[in-house]
């Protein structure tokens, strides 16, 4: 949180900076929580949290980039409940990806083909997001453009699933702090602003997203750590040296395998998960009448903040 950033953030993604980073990694790790559970802070109502009950979250956001909150609201699917939780951490600017819904807020569940709808309903069965079928790992928006970098990232759980649709979440400084500390050889190579492209979406004669090319690593205005990252083998151009390749092999080991530093549960109905934009995964799933997941993903271009 800009507002909380410690003396040695401005310093400690600098690879030249060692002295600084050691003394950001230590703090860092001194203060990593143990265990999922150390992020929950259970609220009386996510509209609108207690004071107390916003800065243990506040809190949570500053050890881990991420808090859970877990309301009594249980499974009311109204939709201002994720968008006044994310003005109370300082998020007002959603990404407007052409899958979300008019309000900017996403409806993240399964689209049955079959049924009656609009276009842009339909298509989001195109998309894995949309299908009870697991998700790798990846970061929110790392096909926009830097202008448009997902900073933040709220999901808001209305209906869980019947079985699955578990996510592990990894602090995406942690992942960065692991790669350093093998080689910073490996970040630096992340680091190239050509590292990951996403190619062009070209659908018909028409290119709907042209193509993006980026660092996975880079810096905010406040030198916040920003990631950008997909573990998707298809539909993704990596820069072809080796550098590149022994920093991406790196990572994916990293992330496959276990790990005290990963947390693995699933939101049930009142509970949501605020982020500045962590690793995450998700599980194949399987729905039943009762239990229809249903989550309402928002985006956003600030960090979570204090102001």
């Amino acid at each position: 949180m800009s507002a909380r950033m410690s003396p040695q953030m401005s310093g400690a993604f600098d690879l030249a900076d060692a002295a600084a980073y050691r003394a950001w990694r230590e703090q860092k790790l001194a203060r990593y929580p143990k265990a999922l559970a150390e992020l929950v802070v259970e609220v009386r109502d996510p509209r609108a949290f207690s004071a107390s009950e916003r800065e243990a979250l506040f809190e949570r956001c500053a050890r881990a980039n991420m808090a859970v909150y877990a309301g009594r609201g249980g499974n009311d699917p109204d939709k201002e409940i994720p968008r006044a939780v994310g003005l109370q951490f300082g998020l007002r600017t959603l990404d407007p990806n052409f899958l979300a819904d008019d309000d900017g807020i996403t409806p993240l569940a399964v689209v049955d083909h079959g049924a009656e709808g609009d276009a842009p309903k339909k298509a989001r069965g195109e998309f894995i997001p949309y299908t009870n079928r697991g998700i790798r790992w990846h970061t929110d928006g790392y096909y926009n453009a830097p202008e448009r970098s997902v900073r933040a990232v709220l999901l808001h759980c209305v209906e869980r699933a019947e079985e699955g649709g578990e996510n592990d979440l990894l602090d995406h400084e942690i992942a960065y702090l692991r790669l350093r500390d093998e080689d910073p050889a490996h970040v630096r190579a992340l680091s190239a602003p050509d590292a990951m492209t996403i190619p062009a979406r070209i659908v018909g004669h028409h290119v709907e997203r042209a193509a993006q090319s980026g660092p996975v690593f880079s810096l905010d205005a406040s030198g916040h750590l920003h990631m950008r990252y997909t573990a998707r083998t298809v539909s993704i151009e990596w820069k072809a040296d080796a550098a590149t390749r022994a920093a991406l092999a790196a990572l994916e080991r990293i992330l496959a395998e276990p790990s005290p530093y990963v947390f693995t549960g699933r939101l049930e109905p009142g509970m949501g998960l605020v982020s500045n934009n962590v690793l995450h995964t998700r599980t194949p799933f399987t729905d039943s009448p009762q239990h229809k997941r249903l989550i309402y993903r928002a985006r956003y271009y600030e960090r979570v903040s204090a102001a």
